[in-house]
């Protein structure tokens, strides 16, 4: 399952989200500010990012630089009690399934979290006349590496 961690005003959450509408794929949202993320969640987003912390935290956040804070010589305790205590700190939207990471609306990348099988199903058999085009067939369009379609 798609889960999106956004918040309110947040125009690349609401991209995201429309996103996956468009394509009908299934998605929780989380909104940060409403729904208390445990310990556990925040150490599985920190566990799934790249980079750790700086993949999912904003370094220009006012939280940590009103509070002079050094992300760098916390503990991971202390990481995870300070992200669930200051919410605003995560970059957003962060978007996680099963197989797939991604902080942030990116329209080149985000295609990952359409089911492989979808995205195999839609390369060989979508054309423009089908009714799910909108979301299968620019899949296709994008993934076809002779532009055969």
């Amino acid at each position: 399952m798609i889960v999106v961690y956004t918040s309110p005003g947040c125009a690349s959450c609401r991209k995201v989200k429309a996103w996956l509408k468009d394509r009908k794929l299934p998605f929780i949202e989380k909104n940060i500010f409403r729904t208390l993320l445990n310990d556990e969640e925040i150490r599985y987003l920190l566990m799934r990012s790249e980079n750790g912390s700086d993949d999912i935290i904003s370094k220009r956040s006012k939280v940590l630089a009103e509070q002079k804070i050094n992300l760098d010589e916390m503990s991971l305790n202390e990481l995870i009690r300070f992200i669930r205590e200051n919410p605003s700190v995560l970059k957003r939207p962060i978007i996680v399934d099963e197989k797939s990471f991604q902080v942030g609306y990116d329209s080149e990348e985000i295609g990952v979290f359409i089911p492989e099988e979808l995205r195999r199903i839609a390369f060989h058999t979508c054309s423009k006349d089908c009714p799910n085009y909108n979301g299968c067939g620019t899949v296709r369009e994008e993934d076809c590496p002779e532009k055969c379609c």
